[in-house]
This record gives C-alpha cells, structure tokens and sequence, in this order.
C-alpha cells in the first residue's frame, strides 16, 4: 500500500519507520523542550525538600516521570485538539491532525504512559501516590480549557507545576505550605513563557476560536510577560532570603533574569520566529534557577544525593 492510501479506519497507512516517526511525533520525544520545561522545577523542588540531599532513587523517579507523563499528556492534548489542529499551521503536520495515528491509538498511548508513570512511584509513598491523583486529573483537563477559560496558560501553570508539591510528597511524606508557594511562584513563569509561546499562533487561534492569554492580554501581552517574569524572579529571591541560599544560588537567578530580558527583546516586534524562539529558549532560564539550587546546596553543605 503506498503512503498515500487509506485504511478502512480513516487512517493513513505508512511503512513501519513511518509509523515509528508518527509516535515519536505524537509524543514529542523528537521535542524535549516540554519535558525541561517540566523536570527543572520539579528539580528545585526535590533538592528544596531534602534540605539540598536528595536520593538519586527519587531524582532518577522523577526525571522519568516527568518524561513519561509529558508525553502522555502530549497525546491526550493532541486527541482533544484534533479538530482543530488542522486549520493551525503550525499543528496541521501533527500525526493526529494529519490522520497518520488514529484518536483511539492516542488515548491508549496517552493511558499507558499515565499507568507507567503512576507504576513508578509506587515504591515512595502514600502522599505521593495520593497527589499523583489530581495531578492526572489536571492534565486531562487542561485541554478543555482552552475553550471557554481567558487564560488557559495560567491553568496550565498548575499543571506544569504539580510535580513541585509531588517531589515534596515523596520526600517529606506532606506537601507543606512551603511547596504551594513554590508552585504559584512557578506559575508565573509558566504563563510568561506560554503566553510567548500563543503569541505564535495568534491569529490561527482567533480563526478557530481557541482563547489563550496571548489574545486576552491583547497589546498588553508584552507588557503581561514580562511583569510575570519580574514576579517569578523577585518572589524566587525571597525564597533564597528564606532559605538563607547563598551566593551561587543569586548568580543562577541573575543568569534567569538576564535571559528574561533577552526574551523580552526577542519578542517585542511580536514576530512569529522570535517569539517561538524565546518560548524554547526558557528551559536555559529553569536550567539556570535549578543549577543554583543545587550548586549552593552542595558547595555549602559539602554533600551530595544520596544513593537512596
């Protein structure tokens, strides 16, 4: 059959390298920017909670976690946006829109993968299981919201944020206030970084009828980015005030601050290119709060995670 043809089921037939192309695709293992976006603050949170010491059983745990589940969400996310992808440029080529994968093969990829990573942290404890339960249930929801919520990327910061609360479940056994804080704190970030990142699609998303807060923000959506920048950066250097981090912890907020304004820069004409790319350049700016985290942990402290 050649690659052109149909199958019965309304799907696009294709050779089995093809195929394996279209999963990979699906599940945007070909994009790890959503997967970083993810695991740095999760990160932080881990070596927060275990005082700067966390078991490389619990980071192994959730750096996989974190994989498996953004990639099952990629799937659902890509199942309940199906009709409207293909009127999207940038998402018409997705396998689901282009009819590669069927919407039953993405929901059982996007279960599987829900169930591998709920199997995965079994062996840490009940507050964790516990929390990994709406934690799920936000991820299914997500996509809904962009129909009716006027900004959909704050809603989304919960989600990208959750492992936050997670890592301190499965360190603490609880989820302290401490955790929740770091959690709308990450939200701003979130939703500067996503807003970048609708500025992309504005004008497909009006045609469609998807809100997101790049079009609710309007000709403030520049202005909105960049006060959620100064937000997160100020309220994570309270956080260091709190946590009496010391000196590598500020530089790696100075190198996030730095990166902010250069994101800021890039996306003021507001052209398509520059905004996508100061979307994908946010994984060095968790990257550079994570290592400061780390790095002042263990300069100071003079250890290490631990095996277990």
């Amino acid at each position: 059959m050649a690659m052109s043809d149909t199958a019965p089921d309304g799907r696009v037939s294709l050779p089995s390298r093809a195929r394996i192309d279209a999963y990979v695709r699906l599940l945007r293992l070909d994009k790890p920017i959503g997967t970083l976006l993810l695991l740095w603050p999760t990160m932080s949170a881990l070596w927060f909670a275990a005082d700067g010491v966390p078991p490389v059983s619990l980071v192994a745990i959730f750096a996989v976690g974190t994989l498996l589940m953004r990639s099952a969400g990629c799937a659902f996310n890509d199942w309940a946006d199906r009709d409207f992808d293909a009127f999207v440029a940038r998402t018409a080529s997705r396998p689901l829109a282009a009819k590669i994968i069927t919407p039953r093969e993405a929901l059982v990829l996007a279960a599987a993968l829900a169930l591998a990573a709920f199997v995965l942290i079994l062996p840490t404890n009940r507050a964790t299981i516990a929390w990994s339960i709406p934690a799920v249930a936000i991820a299914i929801a997500y996509p809904f919201f962009k129909r009716f919520f006027a900004l959909p990327q704050a809603f989304l910061g919960i989600a990208f944020s959750f492992g936050i609360p997670m890592a301190f479940a499965a360190v603490q056994n609880d989820v302290p206030a401490f955790a929740w804080l770091l959690l709308v704190i990450n939200l701003f970030w979130v939703v500067a970084y996503d807003t970048e990142y609708a500025m992309v699609d504005r004008d497909d998303d009006v045609a469609v009828g998807i809100r997101t807060s790049a079009l609710t923000f309007g000709r403030f959506d520049v202005a909105a980015v960049a006060l959620c920048y100064a937000i997160y950066v100020f309220a994570m250097t309270l956080v260091g005030f709190r946590n009496a981090m010391g000196t590598i912890y500020y530089a790696g907020l100075a190198v996030a601050f730095a990166l902010a304004v250069q994101h800021l820069w890039w996306i003021r004409t507001r052209e398509r290119e520059q905004c996508f790319r100061a979307f994908l350049d946010n994984h060095w700016l968790g990257f550079a709060v994570f290592s400061g985290v780390a790095l002042d942990f263990a300069v100071r402290l003079h250890r290490w995670p631990q095996v277990w």
